[in-house]
Parts: structure tokens; C-alpha cells; sequence
């Protein structure tokens, strides 16, 4: 897809709807400056042309016990197409994989895992990680704390 225009309304309704997508339209459209027709036909246009993919809560993840997340650095054994794709098919059967990015560079996946403490990480590394196929190495980072918490794309 590539990089579209915005006009100033639509940047407000992008901005407005990351932070909070249960915005209900006649909120949005006034902080837009529009009506609350024009602003429901402008979302829907955004909708259609894939800018707005969905909409989903924002879960605290201390609420619901998992206080860590561990980033993963993952080397496979093989950079084939086949090993590519069985890693990534069970990847996706992991809840506590909060993310999985294919990288360049020194290894190929980075993942994002969620544990309630140390202990509990342990028991996903040696239950689910560990048994990812094709690994070669597996890398494990705590991160300490989130100095910036992803928040939605810049919409300039």
C-alpha cells in the first residue's frame, strides 16, 4: 500500500480514534470540524481504503499478571522459505507471544513475550519457546522498564 495525503480533518480523525477508537462520531466530528455525516463518511473511506485496519482495547498487561515482557532474539537453523513459514505458523499458536518480527541484520526474529516474573518465563522458554521449530538459538532480554510505550503511527 502506498503513502496517502491526508488533509487536516483526516489527520485529527487518525489522531483521535488511536487514542481512542470508542470515540463516539459526533465527539469526533466536532473536534474535526466537521459534521457528523461528513466525519462517518470520511471514516468509512479511511476504513475502506485499509488506513484504519480495526479497532481494539488497550489491556493493561500488570492488570491481568503478566508485570514483564522479555524480548527474544531467535536465530533458525535454516533461512529456507519452508523454515520460514512453520516457524511463523506456530508462533502465532503462542498467546504469550505478544509480537514477532522477521529482522535483518545478526538474527532472524525478534519476538515480544509476556511473563508474570522470572519463573514464569522460565516455564514459557522451556515449554514453548524452546519447541519452536527449526531454532538454532534463542536469545532472552528483561526489559526493565518501558521508557516509551507504542501509542499509534505519527500521522503527519
Amino acid at each position: 500500500m502506498k503513502h496517502q495525503k491526508f488533509d487536516k480533518q483526516d489527520k485529527i480523525i487518525l489522531q483521535e480514534l488511536q487514542r481512542r477508537a470508542t470515540l463516539p462520531i459526533a465527539e469526533l466530528a466536532e473536534k474535526a470540524g466537521l459534521s457528523a455525516s461528513s466525519c462517518h463518511r470520511r471514516v468509512k473511506l479511511l476504513e475502506e481504503a485499509g488506513v484504519i485496519t480495526g479497532y481494539a482495547a488497550q489491556l493493561d498487561g500488570r492488570a491481568l499478571g503478566f508485570a514483564n515482557d522479555f524480548f527474544v532474539e531467535v536465530s533458525l537453523a535454516a533461512q529456507t522459505e519452508e523454515a520460514f513459514e512453520k516457524f511463523e505458523k506456530a508462533v502465532q499458536r503462542v498467546p504469550e507471544i505478544l509480537e514477532c518480527h522477521l529482522m535483518s541484520g545478526q538474527f532472524d526474529y525478534l519476538l515480544r513475550v509476556a511473563a508474570a516474573d522470572s519463573n514464569d518465563y522460565e516455564h514459557i522458554h522451556r515449554t514453548k519457546l524452546a519447541r519452536l521449530p527449526g531454532l538454532q538459538r534463542l536469545q532472552s532480554s528483561l526489559a526493565l522498564r518501558a521508557v516509551k510505550r507504542w501509542a499509534g503511527y505519527p500521522v503527519v
